[in-house]
This record gives C-alpha cells, sequence and structure tokens, in this order.
C-alpha cells in the first residue's frame, strides 16, 4: 500500500495515517517526493501498488483518506477504520479460497 500526500502539507497526516495502517499490521510506505500527483499514481500503478492512498486538504481537514485500487481507479472517500475493515474482510475472503 502506498501513501500518496498532494502537498508538503499534508505530509504529516500521511504519517499518521501510515503509523495507523502499520499498527494493524499492513506495509505502508509514504511517497514524500516533491511530484506532481498525477505521476505518482502512474508510478503507484506501474509497481502494481494494490491500494493507493491520496491525502489532500479535504482528507486532513475531514479526517478521511480517498482510497485508489489497482484496477479500478478512484473507489471514493472513507474512514480510515471503515477502510482497514475492508482490507481485513478482502484478505479473509482471499484466505477462505
Amino acid at each position: 500500500m502506498k501513501i500518496l500526500p498532494v502537498s508538503d502539507v499534508d505530509l504529516y497526516y500521511a504519517l499518521e495515517v501510515k503509523q495507523a495502517l502499520c499498527s494493524e499490521g499492513f506495509r505502508v510506505d509514504v511517497d514524500a517526493r516533491y511530484e506532481k500527483l498525477g505521476y505518482k499514481i502512474r508510478e503507484a500503478q506501474l509497481s502494481k501498488v494494490p491500494y493507493m492512498v491520496v491525502l489532500g486538504e479535504s482528507e486532513r481537514t475531514n479526517g478521511t483518506i480517498s482510497v485508489r485500487k489497482r484496477g479500478e481507479g478512484d473507489v471514493g472517500s472513507k474512514q480510515l477504520q471503515s477502510f482497514i475493515d475492508q482490507i481485513r474482510i478482502e484478505i479473509e475472503l482471499k484466505s477462505a479460497h
């Protein structure tokens, strides 16, 4: 999973989200480079990252995250805990098969 902050201002929130996800046992990287968001998204897609969490001003203000899933694209804004629950369910379904 990769966290993509839109700007430097959003980096602190990105680190908070990373810490929350890591404490749940997920592997997470923060792309803190000074690059355009489209470039970061494209690179993550080429690297076949399953989930991208995009964090901008509105997400930081609302305490939410914007999720992009590989193969589906933008799946919308979510509360962090509901995203964690969703991933857990997906993992359980894959391990059941």
